[in-house]
């Protein structure tokens, strides 16, 4: 979730820097893996992340908003001891691409995905939401799509391997016009990164696991794959991220490792919380990505901000340190 309060986490400026998983349910998926819409073929498995070879696995990273100095910004995030990042950028203009890159290379941390969001009006809650966020609202669709491939092309020209962004709360019912059209939409901008080199990812929040994979299928390309929000689901009341796991898990290329609590009110998103306060069960999640060999990032997201985000970050590195036996 990307923006006003639920993006505060990543603003450098306020003080912030930033399952019983089982392999045999990737073959279960892998299985039940069918031909997409327009003939093409969704294997059931997350296209090879290129990056990721001969990397170490679940290596930390952390989500940031990037301002106009990636120089100082980036700095911060060594200083942590923290090797990855994935970059949520205000400017996308050709000429931010150099300095980035260059910060990147010069404090050895590695860039495992542009995030995206809007351009227009967001509200993370069950009322607005569904009207406001992705590509399902038909008004702002066409300017998300240009945004989307604004992004690729950012990304590209910083040696980016991935786009991601949240489609949105894609219809339930297949059998809805505004399915279909989201599907067009997504098959668009992940076509679009497929011609930069680039995989396309689905951030989890909005809708059920099923109907992730679904639109996964219906979209068909070859280069999609999910960035798993393990506190998203939860969030939401759409699933269990250890049960979630059985169903999107070969398509996992990424993690934000985040916690919260499930909705209580039917208008608003449930709480999100420091890790290992909420109903995340990371022991389980950290356990099961060892044994599927997972090879991402496990991306540390905060959504609060000044000082005591800080020391939350510190805390969830040093708590998922000791799960991943750095």
């Amino acid at each position: 979730m990307w923006k006003q309060h639920r993006r505060a986490f990543m603003q450098l400026s306020a003080g912030a820097i930033a399952a019983g998983l089982n392999p045999v349910w990737a073959t279960r998926a892998a299985a039940g893996s069918q031909h997409a819409s327009l003939g093409q073929q969704v294997s059931g498995k997350a296209p090879t992340v290129s990056a990721n070879e001969g990397r170490k696995a679940l290596r930390l990273g952390l989500i940031i908003s990037m301002g106009g100095d990636p120089d100082a910004d980036l700095v911060r995030i060594r200083n942590l001891g923290i090797a990855t990042v994935q970059l949520f950028m205000e400017d996308l203009q050709p000429t931010a691409a150099g300095p980035l890159r260059l910060a990147l290379e010069k404090y050895s941390i590695e860039p495992t995905a542009v995030v995206v969001g809007g351009p227009g009006k967001e509200v993370w809650d069950f009322y607005q939401g569904p009207v406001t966020i992705g590509l399902v609202p038909r008004e702002t669709r066409s300017a998300r799509i240009a945004h989307i491939k604004k992004a690729s092309d950012f990304a590209k020209r910083c040696g980016i391997p991935a786009v991601q962004t949240h489609c949105g709360f894609i219809p339930e019912n297949p059998n809805d016009p505004l399915y279909s059209e989201t599907v067009d939409a997504i098959r668009e901008v992940a076509t679009y990164c497929r011609r930069n080199g680039q995989n396309f990812r689905y951030e989890t929040g909005q809708e059920t696991p099923i109907t992730l994979v679904r639109a996964i299928h219906d979209v068909g390309t070859d280069n999609q794959g999910v960035n798993f929000d393990l506190a998203n689901l939860i969030l939401y009341g759409k699933a269990n991220p250890v049960d979630a796991i059985e169903v999107i898990g070969p398509y996992v290329q990424g993690i934000h490792a985040k916690d919260g609590r499930w909705p209580t009110n039917p208008r608003d998103l449930g709480q999100e919380v420091p890790i290992s306060k909420g109903k995340v069960d990371f022991p389980r999640i950290i356990a099961g990505l060892k044994e599927l060999d997972y090879r991402g990032a496990v991306t540390i997201e905060r959504e609060i901000s000044g000082p005591q985000q800080m020391e939350d970050v510190r805390v969830a590195k040093a708590y998922l340190e000791k799960l991943i036996g750095t």
